[in-house]
């Protein structure tokens, strides 16, 4: 990685999160005394790699703006998408004059807040002489079932398959030009699957187990033990 470099975060943050069952979106829930967005950006901050870090925030979204963390000088708001791709390239678009094609760009999930600065550095270190990126992922230590209409079909060959997991990490110009061309896509369900449209092979870096995401409301408890133990 050449001095001039930079590298920026996206963090896409639009999402109403239904399965949580409350009142507000997830990334506004409270975890161990701060809320799930505030402890996963805090966390990003620490890493101290970021030039700046785009938050893709619903218009209508009234809790942003009343967290500090909003107002940090190394953190811009963007207006979030209907879908989490729009919300990145939005996110993307809001920093296009700053940005090279070059740069890098880790998009982080918002309900993550468990990432460690380990995790953030080492993706950085093992990509960052590559062309075009890749993402943090975990391999599948579970036997997989293909499943239709409630009843086994088949089972899957685990040492193929890997849970994605964020930041994922790609070069700035690349990554925009994926989005923009398969807008729309409901393949697109992260960042590298529009790259795979693309044509492009993303890397698999191998992550920590407790990066998890915040789905469900149980992941709370867990969330709260893994930042326990990680301090």
């Amino acid at each position: 990685m050449t001095d001039s470099t930079k590298i920026w975060g996206v963090v896409p943050a639009a999402g109403v999160g239904r399965r949580m069952q409350s009142d507000r979106p997830k990334q506004y829930l409270e975890l161990a005394g701060k809320t799930v967005i505030e402890q996963t950006l805090l966390r990003l901050l620490q890493a101290e790699v970021f030039t700046g870090i785009a938050v893709a925030i619903s218009d209508e979204d009234p809790y942003w703006p009343e967290l500090d963390i909003s107002g940090h000088p190394a953190i811009l708001t963007a207006s979030g998408g209907k879908e989490r791709a729009d919300s990145v390239l939005s996110a993307l678009k809001a920093i296009r004059s700053k940005a090279a094609d070059s740069d890098w760009v880790l998009v982080h999930d918002a309900a993550r807040p468990c990432i460690t600065c380990q995790d953030i550095h080492r993706l950085i270190h093992l990509l960052q002489s590559d062309d075009v990126g890749g993402i943090l992922a975990l391999s599948s230590h579970d036997t997989l079932k293909n499943v239709q209409a409630n009843s086994i079909i088949g089972t899957l060959d685990r040492t193929h398959i890997w849970r994605a997991l964020t930041p994922q990490m790609f070069r700035y110009g690349i990554l925009k030009t994926a989005l923009e061309t398969t807008a729309g896509n409901p393949a697109v369900t992260d960042e590298a699957s529009a790259l795979e449209l693309q044509g492009f092979k993303p890397k698999i870096i191998e992550g920590r187990p407790d990066n998890i995401k915040i789905t469900r409301p149980e992941d709370l408890a867990l969330a709260q033990f893994y930042l326990e133990q990680q301090r």
